[in-house]
């Protein structure tokens, strides 16, 4: 087994954290598309120029396939996950990817033919326990309050959405690289997706470009943050098993609290952090042991 996976997963959750904290940070005042148009914009110089170092494939009918049923779902996935950033602390929205898992469960099970186990059901427990103590200064109010808390909060309700579709699209990419190859993969799949986003733009008459353009060196340090977390996704989960891989990445949700900390002064980090922690348990758990 190549050691360098760990590193290159690790590498893999922070990217992601980080790209999600500068995208709110440097991008948060415009629209929820303008925000990842931004994003997108700014990463597709990197993920061109991928091609001039990926080694030959084979790409089949299976592959095209699921690129084609799989960006439709991404755009819409997306699209939910940067209205979740936008709407809500960081500290409130991303523990919820915790729950795409737990809804892989269900995916599994209709596109896998997989069934949940006990360690699957313990994963449950977990992650529903995690969701209760991110909102647990609410006990106070009722001990339904910090359930109550997570159904008013826009962007936890925008990332439970995002992480539904994304247990979809996990499974769909997933498919594409075994008729592929992991960075040939990455490349096609998020430069399409960049000018599906990017053709979006008539049908935000709202949009202008000049919000983009005018915050070019800030945008391309959210793009290069973007586009490093997609090759270094790609490439570990192909020197190990995915299950693996995926449960170090969810340390994204550790390093995502963190950022709401020391960027945005986020309020009630102790119990934020604590929920977290037991939501990564519960998503490793379902993912390493289901």
């Amino acid at each position: 087994m190549n050691t360098m996976w760990l590193p290159l997963s690790l590498s893999t959750a922070f990217l992601l954290a980080t790209a999600d904290a500068l995208t709110k940070k440097f991008f948060g005042d415009l629209s929820a598309y303008e925000m990842g148009l931004a994003r997108l914009f700014f990463s597709l110089p990197f993920l061109v120029s991928a091609y001039f170092f990926i080694g030959p494939a084979s790409p089949d009918r299976t592959f095209w396939l699921c690129i084609a049923a799989g960006l439709p779902l991404e755009a819409a996935a997306f699209f939910s996950y940067m209205k979740a950033l936008k709407a809500s602390p960081l500290s409130l929205s991303l523990p919820f990817l915790a729950f795409s898992p737990l809804f892989m469960i269900v995916t599994g099970r209709i596109v896998l033919g997989e069934r949940i186990g006990a360690a699957g059901c313990a994963g449950i427990a977990l992650i529903v326990a995690g969701s209760y103590l991110l909102n647990l200064s609410q006990a106070s109010l009722g001990p339904l309050a910090p359930f109550k808390a997570v159904l008013k909060e826009p962007g936890s309700r925008y990332m439970l959405f995002a992480a539904f579709l994304y247990s979809f699209t996990s499974v769909i990419g997933k498919k594409a690289i075994e008729h592929s190859s992991p960075l040939f993969f990455s490349a096609v799949y998020f430069t399409l997706f960049a000018c599906i986003m990017l053709a979006l733009y008539p049908l935000f008459p709202g949009t202008r470009m000049q919000n983009i353009y005018s915050r070019a060196g800030r945008g391309f340090a959210v793009g290069i943050c973007y586009a490093l977390m997609v090759f270094s996704h790609t490439m570990a989960i192909s020197m190990v098993q995915a299950a693996y891989m995926i449960s170090i990445k969810r340390l994204s949700l550790i390093f995502g609290v963190l950022y709401g900390a020391i960027l945005f002064k986020e309020q009630k980090i102790g119990e934020r952090m604590l929920g977290a922690c037991v939501m990564l348990a519960g998503a490793i758990v379902i993912t390493i042991f289901r």
